[in-house]
This record gives C-alpha cells, structure tokens and sequence, in this order.
C-alpha cells in the first residue's frame, strides 16, 4: 500500500509508499494508493458507496495505499511525519472520503508464464519457513511524474517502497501504483544487502498489478517461487507479508477473510473482484502476498479502507484478477485490459416497471443507455432488458450466482472476458425474449484517468497551450479552476467515438501576440476555422494545413481568439525561448495525422451527454457493466 491521504484531488502520488490520487468530486482516492477520484466520473460514485458503508456521516474515510513513498508537492498543504528510515514522508490531508493506493509496483520485462489457475495442492506448511519469506521482496522505485499543468516537463522525482514476491521463470509480481511513473526500480531480497535492477514488463493500471523481471542470476540464485491457491472462503485465516514502515525487515500479520465482493479498485477507478481481510495492511504491504494456511499465495494486498466509525479493512487481489493479468500478457505481449458491455443498467425490483416492460419473471436489469463506442451499441438497444449473461439468468438487482449460497455483482461475469471475446446476452425486447451476441472491449473514457506513454500530448501556438483535459491535469489544476461546466462535462459526458478527446487551452504564455487573452485558462476549444476539433492531433493537423489570414479559436460560449497566421508563426520561436520551452508541441504531434473518424460519428451538438457514473447497482440503481 502506499502512504498517502487525500485532500482534494491531488496528482498522483501522496505518500511514502508509492501512492497515487486521482481527482474525486470531494476526496476519494484511487483505491488504497493512488489518487482521489475527487473530480473522476468514479470518483464521484466510489465517495457515494463509501459514504453508504460509513452510515452516511460526514468523517474522514479514505481508501489508503500500502505503499510507501517519499516525495515533493508543489503548492499543495501536505502533514509531515517520519518514515522508519529516517526520512520524511509528506503525506496529503485528507477530506471526507478518499481512497489511497496501498503502494506501488513496478514495470516487468515478461509476463510469467505461470497459470495462477491451477490448483496447486500443497502440505500444511508454517509461513515462518525460511522459502516462504524469501520469496517477498522489497521493491524501491523513483518515480518521475508529468507536470500536466506545464506538459513539457517534469515534476521532481521522489521515492517509495513497497512489496513484491517470486512467481516463476524470472518474474516478480506487484502493484501497479508502486512503479507508476517510475524510472528506476530496483529489488532486495531478504538477507541480503545487495539491490536488483528490476524492469516493468507490464503494468495493469484497472486491477492494480504489475510484472517485473530482474535478469540478475545472482537475484535468483536459491529462489523459490511462490504457488498460488484458489478463492479462500468467508472466515479463511489469511496471512500478509510484506516491507511496510515502521520497520526495514519483513513484516507478518495475521487475520480472516472477511468479505468477498465485486470492489473498487481505487488506483484503476475500476470495479473488479476483490477480498476483504481483518488482516493489518499499512503503507509499503502493497504488493506484498497473502498465504492461507496451506501457504499457498491467495492473492496481492492493494489498499485499505480507513474511517472514523470503521477498523481493519484491507483490500487484496485475488488470484482470478492475477490470473486474467497474466493471461492476458501471454496472450497478446502486453496487457490490453479487462473489457466493458458499456451499458447502463437500472435494476428492476419494481414489481409494476416488471409488468410494464412485459417482465413475467423477476429477473433482468434495463438498459438505460448504450455506450456510443461500445461493441454492444449494434446490438443491445435502449429499453432492452438483460436477463442472461453466457447462460447465467440474473437477478432484478443486477447480481447473478457465486459459488454454493452467494450471489455477486453482474459485472464479475464480464470482467472474466478477455478482450475479444464474445458475450452471449439473453434479452427481452418489447416482451419478446431473443439471444444476441456482443464483442467485448475495454471501455473508451472521454476523459482519461491515466496517461498512457507517460507525457501528455500539448500544442502551442502563439503562446496559447492547449492540451487534452484528463484526470490528472484536473487533479493538478483543482477542481474550482477547471470550472464547473467543463468539470461536468469530464464527468458525465461520453465519448462518441474512438479517439475522441476534449481539447482545452490549459494557459496563455503572456505575449504583445496574444494581448488581451492573457487570461484565458482552462477552457474548452471546439472549432479552429469553423471545423469542429476532435482531438489534439485533429487541431494540430489543422493548424499546420491552415492557409487563411487568422487563425479563429472557438471556445465554449461562442468566446473568440483570433491570431493573424503569418505573426503567429514569427512569434513562436521568440516565445518559446522566453519561457524555456523546448518545442511547441510534443512528439506524438510530430507524426503526420491519419483521419480515422468518419464525418457521420461526429456530433455537431452535445446531445448524447450523459451522467455516468461507476455507482453499483444497489446504490441508485445505476451501473456501467
């Protein structure tokens, strides 16, 4: 886990371990690391659910990371306090509900080939034997994250630790957030002195998990791996170990399951299966394993809820999710994510609303909405009811069968779908019942919650930077300066096709060019020239091939910025050298552009916004599946 608190929605790292946040509408954070969702469509939903587990009172509940990090916050009030090693740790306040990322984990060359799904049958073992232990690993990372608010530059490093353990063939597995952002990793063994230059092979940011490699012999010589067990029941006794603060040796703590549930995760904003322990997770536990008694690994610690009116709640991956990680790197060289039906759903408990969509049964969720970008959007249609899913009918509150007795959330059958993979969909449309089948694909999010390739995309012209509107860049800028139209429109709004981004002029690099918009910041851009922009590529591309006398911005509000070309393009060079900057626009718009949206998936109006959310049935009714 990594040590991090939230208060309001901080970039993405908080804490010791390796905890990052994401901007929640109040202040949820990632899941136990990383950021608060205080301004992120699941932000806002995650909050909602942690305020139902918290009695609905006002405290200062937070999802905390097990990882432990050090690091430097610009601008930002920050509580200090001393980390077993001596050095300080800055942590972030926290204000109402936020989660935190437990920890951060690292990148990996390969993907371990070992398939978690087997069943491996083991004697009673103690966990105090020596090859259990030495199988968990202290991971140290430093980190180097993007200034989303200067997009050509960096913010400056810091370090964290956190955990990781052996599985096979050279790999190491951990959490995501403990090597987000990271640019050197390195790994020690217990016993031993000597730190490993590990590398990220692949980094899952949804589930949490990361695989790691380290070519050193050394590192491996007298390992053993760790096997792994299946889902442990309610009651289970569980063991975590790990390298959390408060000490440099290994760390062991005992306790049971408690809960298994579809969770959020907080550092991917995803929902996804997930266990709930009474064992003590603390900052630098992320990425470490949990045994059960037959010393069998039954998953990864991740996060931890904390709460005023709430004790001992830890989060930890289960070894479905690692499996379907691994899966998926073998599968295709690089994880690719857990796929989405992209449907809003609403359950159908109401015995009139039954009848009324000729229901004869109680079963079935509505569908409100068809995601625009969702493989399903062919097929599904909106007033549908879904009441199978791959031959397994589900329940007028969105849950289906699990395992002898219990029953779990709808969206645990989708998240067992690879990319790819079809969906058979038992559905009842105007009281007829028909199968169809649906092609399943990560979800596509307007505004991103992660960077993907580490550097945001930014063009500058005439002083005037615009960039894509993200989650971190809101994180960074705060909530109250983003303003509250376009903060809705990051929330709700869905993307209507691939590709699709919300482009906005982040600042204006003060210029006798651009008199009178100096302060212009944080506003939406949606034609150059009359031409509806849909992505930054899309306005660079039509910035360069731009032949007319002005070059005209349209911003939200019908506002105007009109530049004279042949000045602007004269005036660049100078700007650029006044305020440091090493080239208008980044790399990625140095390739030339390729069109790949056809004009009839453009929607000239913002008709087709929607409020979305990642609330669980249950909550309002609502869901994203």
């Amino acid at each position: 886990m990594a040590i991090v608190a939230a208060s309001y929605y901080f970039s993405i790292f908080s804490s010791t371990d390796a905890s990052y946040f994401y901007p929640a509408l109040s202040s949820v954070h990632f899941g136990a690391s990383q950021r608060i969702l205080s301004s992120g469509k699941a932000a806002f939903s995650r909050r909602k659910a942690i305020r139902k587990a918290s009695s609905l009172k006002t405290t200062t509940d937070e999802i905390d990371g097990v990882s432990h990090k050090r690091f430097s916050d610009r601008g930002r009030k920050r509580s200090t306090y001393s980390r077993s090693s001596g050095a300080k740790e800055e942590l972030q306040g926290a204000q109402s509900t936020a989660f935190k990322s437990l920890g951060f984990s690292k990148k990996d060359k390969k993907a371990s080939l070992y398939d978690v799904k087997e069943q491996q049958i083991n004697e009673p073992g103690n966990l105090q034997d020596t090859a259990f232990l030495n199988a968990v690993v202290k991971v140290y990372c430093t980190h180097t994250a993007p200034d989303y608010s200067l997009p050509w530059q960096k913010q400056r490093q810091f370090t964290s630790t956190g955990s990781a353990f052996m599985i096979g063939d050279g790999k190491l597995l951990t959490n995501a957030h403990c090597v987000e952002h990271g640019t050197q990793v390195k790994v020690k063994r217990r016993g031993d002195d000597r730190k490993f230059v590990a590398k990220v092979l692949a980094r899952g940011v949804e589930c949490d998990i990361a695989l790691l490699s380290v070519e050193s012999e050394e590192f491996w010589r007298g390992a053993e791996p760790l096997r792994f067990g299946r889902l442990p029941c309610l009651q289970d006794s569980v063991t975590v170990v790990g390298y959390p603060f408060g000490g440099d040796t290994i760390s062991v703590t005992k306790g049971v399951v408690s809960r298994i549930e579809v969770t959020s995760y907080a550092h991917g904003s995803s929902d996804l299966l997930g266990i709930q322990i009474d064992a003590a997770i603390n900052p630098g536990n992320s990425g470490g394993p949990a045994f059960n008694d037959q010393g069998e690994c039954i998953g990864v610690a991740f996060q931890v809820f904390r709460s005023e009116e709430a004790e001992n709640i830890g989060y930890v991956i289960p070894t479905t999710v690692v499996s379907h990680f691994l899966e998926d790197y073998e599968r295709n060289g690089k994880y690719t994510g857990f796929p989405s039906l992209g449907v809003l759903l609403q359950k159908l408990e109401n015995p009139a609303l039954r009848t009324c969509l000729k229901v004869e049964s109680n079963e079935g969720v509505l569908v409100r909405r068809v995601e625009p970008t969702s493989a399903a959007n062919n097929v599904v249609k909106e007033g549908d009811v879904i009441v199978s899913f791959d031959g397994v009918r589900i329940g007028s509150e969105g849950t289906v069968p699990f395992r002898t007795s219990e029953r779990i959330a709808f969206r645990y059958l989708i998240s067992q779908k690879f990319a790819g993979d079809t969906a058979v969909l038992g559905i009842i449309r105007n009281g007829t019942y028909m199968e169809v089948q649906a092609v399943l694909q990560p979800r596509v999010h307007l505004v991103p919650y992660h960077i993907e390739g580490g550097q945001p995309s930014y063009l500058i012209v005439a002083g005037l930077v615009f960039t894509p509107l993200s989650e971190p860049l809101i994180e960074e800028e705060c909530e109250d300066s983003i303003g509250l139209k376009l903060l809705a429109k990051a929330r709700y709004s869905l993307a209507k096709f691939k590709g699709e981004e919300i482009v906005i002029l982040s600042q204006v690099l003060a210029n006798e060019l651009n008199i009178g918009y100096e302060d212009m910041s944080n506003q939406q851009v949606v034609k150059f020239n009359g031409a509806r922009i849909r992505n930054i590529r899309h306005l660079a591309y039509l910035v360069d091939s731009c032949k007319d006398k002005y070059l005209v911005f349209e911003f939200e509000d019908n506002f105007l910025a009109v530049l004279a070309r042949e000045s602007a393009t004269d005036a660049s060079s100078c700007i650029l050298k006044d305020y440091g900057i090493p080239s208008e626009r980044s790399s990625d718009l140095l390739e030339p552009y390729i069109d790949m949206v056809e004009d009839s998936q453009i929607i000239d109006s913002d008709q087709g916004d929607f409020p979305v959310t990642n609330l669980e049935i249950g909550f309002d009714g609502l869901v994203w599946a």
